[in-house]
């Protein structure tokens, strides 16, 4: 019959070695043959051939052979399927009789013999597998099913015991395929896995091995195609060896399914029972991210900042190169991130993980994110809820240890204190820094929030007018805004609560937002009175602050501020409020400081702010500031004393109309009918 020709000759050419593309082309006629074989023994024997074949694995092209394998039985098994079910199947050859599919996956299994390691045998069995059972198709009896589930996790664990410790093609396939296969696994079978021996494979697969990331070595070797080519422009080539290498790396096995592989990685840590394996894979990781970060401050991409990328570098690069590299970057970044949510859950939630992994977990997470930092700088730390609890929960458990926590942030520091560094990569670890920092402020010592944070936020505070430092700019503000804030640093924050303030004031309103200008001195009105210690020894800085405020918008501008000056949320608030100047802004900043002024400085500032209000002349930033004004009285803003003096000044002492109508000429009271002005003679 022609088919068992065909077998006959596709046997004897599997025993040639034979190049890759040769290779492939036997493979696709041995996924038909495997469909038209009436005799199970002849399915048994062609498997056998495919695991051993000269042909195919005498050179194999790296992951890319197994991937094959295994797409050739899911292919047959797919076929096999649609043929059972009267699907249309054209093919060249008349089979003398149909093989039930239940017989032909069990000659199938049978050609997973000796003659191959046990690690092929997987790739077989995922096919099948995958093939029936993939997409919900449901084709095999549950039966059959539960059989062959079984056999798949046996020959896992089989395959997993034979690997040795030179790890290589055989490992690397054993996590490909339990990465296709893993979601078509019940629960008990999941849990039969030897998660001791998997857990360090998938860590060495998935970053370290040259059929994944490899360490991230391609960021670095790109590095001599990102060539200058107009001008003071950059180019990295599509016709570049490099880049033609990261779309290999891309489209390669692993990193094509990075993300099941890291959801496999995730519940392997979750079952992994020996604590030791824990700190081995995050051990891997930083080493890993390390290595990463280095090869990406060996490339000149890294001198460019996000904000200058259209100055220096080419259309070629932006449109067609670097979206392709930060696309491999971003799918790395969130690998790492889904492993370290389940390593820190497994600190958070686990008994067994002693007390003293507690904070090395926590730091050694913090320093992954840190060498990251230059991936999720340019997508925002919120664009994923998973880093936001890696990144909190990492933070939470190592403010328990406030020696552990002082030491990691020393070992983090801006390496040039004082100034702002040259290098994008230096100013990103700071920006890092100084977010990571703010978190600390309560349960480090005034000394080391000097030393550490006002430090590092020192050269940082006046360089808004910067676009590439708007961003550490404001995280500078928010670290000083808590360092004055905490309890113990009374003396600190005499100590530097004057220089603020004066900061506060050079850069707005060019570079600091309404909003945060306001929200910078109310937090600084709030900490200057009771029961903050600085009150006492301090009990007018308040009133000091509102002064300089109101000194202030006394000779403000009185025009609308530019987009430029304010962020867009700024300009038009959810009700249709107008832009605001810089008088307006001022005006709503005394505003918003009245309901934590002491009694008696707020008896003295309700005119005073109540005037200043007046003084704003366009009607729509007048409406602006007196609706505010009321809100800060009546809105419960105010505890029950203050609102009881509100109310009497607002009802009796003549603030309803100095608010609503403004402040009475001089001369122009209320009289008595027939009465006599003061300036009269008689």
């Amino acid at each position: 019959m022609a088919t068992d020709e065909s077998l006959s000759t596709l046997l004897r050419t599997l025993q040639t070695p034979a190049d890759t593309q040769y290779a492939t082309r036997l493979l696709g006629s041995a996924a038909t043959l495997l469909t038209l074989l009436s005799n199970p023994l002849n399915v048994t024997v062609l498997t056998s051939q495919l695991l051993s074949a000269p042909a195919i694995w005498y050179r194999p092209d790296g992951l890319r052979t197994p991937l094959r394998i295994l797409s050739t039985f899911n292919t047959a098994s797919i076929r096999k399927l649609e043929q059972k079910e009267g699907t249309v199947f054209l093919r060249p050859y008349v089979a003398r009789e149909d093989l039930a599919k239940e017989d032909w996956v069990k000659a199938v299994v049978k050609g997973a013999d000796d003659r191959s390691p046990r690690w092929r045998h997987l790739l077989v069995l995922g096919g099948v597998l995958l093939g029936f059972e993939g997409q919900a198709r449901g084709g095999l009896p549950i039966t059959l099913r539960r059989t062959l589930e079984c056999a798949v996790v046996t020959a896992a664990n089989l395959a997993l015991q034979e690997s040795g410790p030179d790890r290589g093609l055989d490992t690397s396939s054993i996590a490909m395929v339990l990465s296709h296969i893993f979601d078509l696994l019940p629960a008990d079978e999941r849990a039969r896995i030897n998660h001791g021996f998997l857990l360090p494979i998938l860590s060495e697969a998935s970053f370290l091995s040259k059929d994944g990331l490899h360490w991230g070595y391609f960021l670095g070797t790109m590095d001599a195609d990102v060539v200058q080519s107009i001008g003071s422009k950059f180019n990295w080539s599509t016709r570049s060896s490099t880049y033609v290498q990261l779309q290999r790396i891309f489209s390669g096995p692993l990193v094509a399914s990075l993300g099941s592989l890291s959801r496999l990685t995730a519940f392997s840590l979750e079952m992994v029972r020996d604590a030791d394996l824990l700190t081995a894979l995050v051990d891997d990781l930083s080493a890993f991210t390390r290595s990463l970060c280095v090869q990406w401050r060996q490339n000149k991409l890294s001198e460019v900042d996000t904000v200058e990328e259209s100055v220096f570098l080419t259309d070629e690069a932006l449109r067609t190169t670097l979206p392709l590299l930060w696309q491999v970057l971003k799918t790395t970044m969130f690998a790492v991130v889904i492993v370290l949510r389940s390593l820190l859950g497994r600190v958070l939630g686990d008994g067994k993980v002693s007390a003293d992994r507690a904070p090395f977990m926590a730091i050694q997470a913090l320093h992954i994110l840190r060498n990251l930092y230059f991936i999720s700088s340019r997508l925002g730390q919120n664009t994923s809820s998973q880093y936001t609890f890696v990144y909190l929960a990492a933070i939470d458990i190592l403010h328990n240890y406030p020696v552990q926590a002082e030491a990691f942030l020393r070992e983090i520091r801006p390496a040039e204190l004082g100034r702002v560094p040259a290098h994008p990569l230096d100013r990103c670890h700071d920006l890092y820094f100084l977010n990571v920092a703010e978190h600390f402020t309560l349960i480090l010592t005034p000394q080391a929030n000097e030393e550490l944070l006002i430090t590092a936020a020192m050269p940082y505070l006046n360089a808004g007018n910067d676009p590439r430092l708007l961003e550490i700019f404001e995280a500078a503000h928010s670290v000083m805004l808590a360092v004055l804030a905490t309890p113990q640093n009374a003396d600190l924050t005499t100590k530097h609560i004057p220089f603020y303030v004066e900061a506060l004031f050079k850069v707005f309103p060019q570079n600091l937002s309404p909003r945060q200008f306001r929200m910078a001195v109310k937090t600084l009105i709030r900490i200057t009175i009771p029961p903050f210690p600085i009150s006492e020894a301090q009990p007018l800085l308040s009133s000091t602050i509102l002064e300089l405020v109101h000194h202030r918008a006394k000779t403000a501008v009185t025009e609308p501020l530019p987009p430029t000056m304010s962020s867009p949320t700024d300009q038009v608030t959810a009700d249709g409020a107008p832009a605001l100047s810089e008088q307006a802004v001022l005006v709503l900043t005394m505003i918003d400081g009245l309901p934590f002024l002491p009694i008696d400085a707020l008896q003295e500032w309700l005119p005073l702010t109540a005037n200043a209000v007046n003084t704003v002349m366009d009607p729509e930033m007048s409406q602006v500031c007196r609706q505010r004004f009321w809100e800060a009285m009546s809105s419960g803003e105010m505890d029950v004393e203050r609102a009881a003096l509100c109310v009497a000044w607002w009802t009796t002492n003549g603030g309803r109309e100095i608010v609503l109508f403004g402040r009475e000429e001089e001369g122009q009271g209320h009289y008595m009918s027939g009465a006599l002005d003061e300036s009269s003679k008689l």
